[in-house]
C-alpha cells in the first residue's frame, strides 16, 4: 500500500475513533433521572418564522428535561436541512436505566421504535413517557449543542412546537400531545436552547 494511502486510511480511522469517543453513549445508574412530564403551553396565535423557503408556524411553547434514549442524524431526506437530528426522549420511568435495560430502542426513517420481550412497565406508560422529536436548531450555537448530545444524557431544552411548510405542498406537522403513537406522533421542535441537565 502506498505510504500516502496508508496515512490517509490511518487519519480517517483516527477521526472516526475520535468522533465515536465524543459521541459514545453514557450509561447512568438506575433511578428516575427526569421525573417531570414536558411542559406545553398552546398558542392561540402562532408566530411565523422563515428558514430559507420553509415557513414555520409556532403552535406551542415547549420545555422538557428528559433522557436521550437514542439519536439519529439525517443528511439527505427532505427535512434534513431543517431538522438534522432526531432525539428519542424519555421521562418518568422511561429515564430509569433499570427499566430501559428491558427495552430495545432504535430509530430510522424519522421514526422511533421499541421492542420488549416482557414489559418492565405497562405498554401505555412506555408510549406516553417517551417520544421521537425532530430538532430544528434556532441558530448555529444550538446546532453545535445538538451535535454534542449523547445517548444516555439528560438534557433540558426550551423552544416551540412548530408546523413547517414550503411552496409546492410539502408539509411537516408537529404532534401536539404525548398520548399519540405511530405516524404523525413525533414532535417538530424549534429548539432555542439545549444543555445538559443535572438529575
Amino acid at each position: 500500500m502506498p505510504r500516502s494511502l496508508l496515512i490517509g486510511v490511518l487519519l480517517l480511522a483516527g477521526l472516526g475513533a475520535a468522533h465515536w469517543w465524543r459521541a459514545r453513549p453514557l450509561t447512568p445508574g438506575p433511578g428516575v433521572l427526569a421525573p417531570d412530564v414536558p411542559t406545553q403551553i398552546d398558542l392561540e396565535q402562532g408566530t411565523t418564522l422563515q428558514r430559507g423557503d420553509i415557513t414555520l408556524v409556532t403552535r406551542a411553547r415547549f420545555e422538557l428535561t428528559a433522557r436521550v434514549l437514542s439519536r439519529e442524524d439525517y443528511h439527505f431526506d427532505a427535512g434534513a436541512k431543517l431538522a438534522p437530528v432526531d432525539l428519542a426522549m424519555g421521562w418518568g420511568r422511561m429515564s430509569d436505566s433499570s427499566v430501559l435495560a428491558g427495552i430495545e430502542i432504535s430509530q430510522g426513517n424519522r421514526f422511533y421504535h421499541w421492542h420488549v420481550d416482557a414489559f418492565p412497565i405497562p405498554r401505555r406508560e412506555i408510549e406516553t413517557s417517551s417520544a421521537n422529536m425532530h430538532m430544528i436548531p434556532a441558530d448555529n450555537n444550538v446546532r453545535n449543542e445538538l451535535e454534542r448530545v449523547r445517548q444516555g444524557e439528560v438534557v433540558h431544552l426550551e423552544g416551540f412546537l412548530v408546523d413547517a411548510s414550503r411552496p409546492g405542498g410539502w408539509r411537516w406537522r408537529t404532534s401536539m400531545t404525548r398520548d399519540d403513537t405511530g405516524d404523525g406522533a413525533c414532535e417538530l421542535v424549534y429548539v432555542e436552547s439545549i444543555a445538559p441537565a443535572m438529575p
